[in-house]
């Protein structure tokens, strides 16, 4: 999954649904072999999966290869899936708690507006300053 790739099946973002990120991991490019082991070089989509596996959970990719030696590509596809899915849920919870509250999300807004005016005019006296166009 590339965050640079425009194609959205590409990556996956915080505010996808569980239904989203589980057909996602679902067509997630592997090869043909069944086994889940780690081997960049010559299984880079099923070496990913483990890595992004491994990243959530802290497992050694050794642990998860004992873990999931029953597993298909095709099984193991939906336990990274649901690992991320479970990892991400209350974050995802969160983002949406806070676009329904647009009142709050506005006060922050005006805020930050009102923080970056202050840095905005206090960097142009300086610049003003600096370049001789000051009346001090």
């Amino acid at each position: 999954m590339s965050k640079l790739e425009m194609d959205p099946k590409s990556r996956m973002n915080l505010t996808d649904s569980p239904d989203c990120i589980r057909e996602k991991f679902k067509k997630a490019v592997t090869d043909f072999t069944s086994a889940v082991y780690y081997d960049a070089e010559n299984r880079p989509g099923v070496s990913n999966l483990i890595a992004i596996h491994s990243s959530i959970t802290g497992k050694s990719f050794d642990d998860i290869r004992t873990d999931c030696e029953n597993l298909t590509t095709a099984q193991y596809k939906l336990l990274v899936a649901d690992i991320v899915i479970d990892h991400f849920s209350p974050i995802r919870q969160r983002i949406e708690q806070l676009l329904k509250e647009s009142g709050h999300l506005n006060q922050l807004l005006d805020q930050g507006a009102d923080s970056a005016k202050s840095i905005a005019a206090r960097t142009w006296e300086e610049v003003k300053q600096k370049v001789g166009l000051s009346e001090n």
